[in-house]
């Protein structure tokens, strides 16, 4: 990847790596980039989170977007997928995503859409970043405007509630925890609009709360209250709304793999699984994978991160795929991975099979997993990933873990971190094993 971009989209530190003027000329490079692939004036789908950062990047972003002859049609709070989905139905040359996702409220994020809904390739996030650093080199003889798009949240909700559409929910008693973000401005139409007995939770934003103590990076709280007050699933999304993870009635998490094996074994079941096949990523739990052996059910896995899950489900036909994270695609429904509406097909599920979730969710057993992680710039990412020695200290502790184990070592393409996950039938062992390995880590890069 280049310079800017990491696994989705530009991402950093509100006024250090992401800034008002770096906004500016993405919006040049990436409407200067649109029309000479389009051969005319572009129109820009923009949404937003709840950050209060967010009114300066998108304005800014606009600005310069403008200026290259682009029209921006802002549709203000709204989820990732919306944008995904709507920038295909208005029939746009791109959408645009100010957001950082699942980070606290001082991180945030662009992240880019194609005009059909895809994250664009490596290969233009390229193109635009040549401009991005080079952007005295480009202009155009006129301005574009700037227009607000008051049918987008209307628009996005009735397409997720048409997926379940005449499904009959009854009683199901469900909580929703929109972590203070994008879901705020959808969850409570999406779940009246499908007759859902839903009660809505943290979609209180403030500006800097979002991500705070809630939504699918932080359940413990939620995880209690399902728990207590009887629901029979709670649905966590995270601060753009395309995560989902979910809550047991007995108040244990549900994770995205637990989830796809859900997904996968019901479609097997009903015939629609295409190719008998579930796309995942190199981080999916190890349960996963004996799951899938045991269900005769046959897996492709990518890198990390949904735009490849993507990329697979598309070259090869496959309809359910994503991340342990919760990044779930519906290829069927969205080119990329949906909280809401991946909630919606998961109580449908549990509505359908008659069982609790947590029977429903028994079908997988999780290996013991643990995830630490060392602070990480991009430089001492550089000499983590060019180190030979931590190479070779890894396959030893890998060595000694034994088959049934392994280690994961990768620097986040979303954060300045270098995460290490540990997988294994030990947890006393694996435990053990994560911080000897993240101490040798930290003594590498000199954190």
């Amino acid at each position: 990847m280049g310079r800017l971009f990491g696994t989705d989209g530009v991402r950093g530190l509100v006024g250090e790596e992401l800034s008002c003027e770096l906004a500016v000329k993405l919006g040049r490079a990436t409407a200067y980039v649109l029309a000479k692939h389009e051969g005319t004036a572009p129109n820009i789908l923009i949404g937003k989170d709840t950050r209060v950062s967010g009114f300066a990047l998108e304005s800014a972003f606009v600005a310069g977007a403008c200026s290259m002859g682009a029209n921006c049609h802002l549709t203000g709070v709204i989820p990732t997928p919306a944008i995904s989905i709507l920038v295909l139905k208005y029939k746009f040359q791109a959408g645009v995503m100010v957001s950082a996702s699942h980070n606290p409220c001082e991180f945030n994020g662009i992240k880019i859409f194609n005009k059909y809904g895809f994250k664009i390739s490596d290969e233009m996030e390229q193109e635009i970043e040549e401009y991005v650093f080079n952007s005295n080199n480009i202009s155009v003889s006129y301005m574009g405007m700037c227009f607000f798009c008051k049918d987008a949240v209307s628009d996005y909700v009735n397409y997720v509630a048409s997926t379940v559409e005449g499904f009959n929910f009854g009683g199901i008693k469900v909580a929703v925890d929109c972590a203070n973000g994008s879901a705020s401005a959808t969850a409570k139409a999406i779940f009246n609009k499908i007759n859902v007995n839903a009660d809505i939770l943290n979609a209180n934003p403030n500006g800097v709360n979002i991500n705070k103590n809630c939504g699918s990076t932080n359940t413990e709280n939620f995880s209690k209250y399902v728990k207590e007050k009887g629901y029979d699933v709670g649905v966590a999304f995270d601060g753009d709304a395309d995560r989902c993870l979910a809550i047991d009635e007995n108040g244990n998490l549900i994770d995205g793999d637990q989830l796809i094996a859900i997904f996968a074994r019901c479609m097997k079941d009903d015939g629609v699984l295409s190719n008998n096949t579930v796309v995942v990523t190199v981080m999916s739990n190890l349960g996963f994978f004996h799951f899938a052996k045991e269900n005769n059910i046959n897996l492709e896995v990518t890198q990390v991160g949904d735009r490849y899950v993507l990329k697979n489900m598309i070259e090869k036909g496959y309809k359910i795929g994503g991340e342990q994270s919760g990044h779930i695609i519906f290829k069927d429904y969205s080119n990329t991975g949906d909280g809401q509406l991946t909630a919606v097909q998961l109580i449908k599920y549990i509505k359908n099979s008659g069982k609790s979730f947590a029977k429903l969710a028994s079908i997988m057993k999780k290996f013991p997993q643990v995830m630490v992680s060392v602070r990480a710039n991009s430089e001492q990412k550089r000499k983590y990933f060019n180190s030979q020695d931590i190479e070779n200290y890894i396959q030893k502790k890998e060595q000694i873990l034994g088959n049934e184990s392994r280690i994961l070592v990768r620097c986040s393409g979303t954060e300045p971190i270098i995460r290490i996950m540990i997988e294994g039938p030990d947890k006393d062992l694996i435990e053990k094993t994560s911080k000897e390995v993240a101490n040798r880590i930290s003594k590498l890069v000199g954190v």
